[in-house]
């Protein structure tokens, strides 16, 4: 069991750095010229249409990778500032859930598992009070 935690911790680490890079500006800046690069050695050394219309599709899509990454990472990043907001400004609330994005999938899970017995429960009460 520890070695299965210590792997995914491992592999949420590796994930989470990916995401960060495949995110950050400059790494879209490298790939632009990358693509710009590849666009201007290719295009204009074939004559064969369909390959550069492949070519054009191909290097939009791939630059598109990082144009979606990044506003993911941007909307990720603001929905956990305002959860974490909303949490942290309730007095009742349960503190657990601060920094989810920092916690492993079997963290999360857990959580998750806690809130649907939490919600069974006052569900069941709710059915007693009903009955009576």
């Amino acid at each position: 069991m520890k070695k299965t935690l210590i792997i995914e911790k491992g592999f949420e680490q590796v994930t989470a750095l990916a995401t960060k890079i495949l995110g950050h500006t400059l790494t879209f800046v490298l790939a632009l010229c990358l693509v710009v690069y590849w666009w201007a050695t290719n295009l204009f050394s074939s004559h064969d249409w369909h390959q550069n219309i492949g070519d054009l599709i191909f290097g939009t899509t791939f630059l598109s990778l990082f144009l979606i990454q990044k506003s993911f990472n941007r909307y990720s990043s603001l929905v956990n500032l305002k959860l974490n907001e909303l949490v942290s400004s309730h007095q009742e609330a349960n503190n657990s859930v601060l920094n989810t994005h920092k916690k492993t999938e079997s963290e999360i899970t857990e959580l998750v598992k806690e809130y649907i017995e939490e919600e069974i429960e006052a569900i069941e009460e709710l059915i007693d009070k009903n009955k009576t």
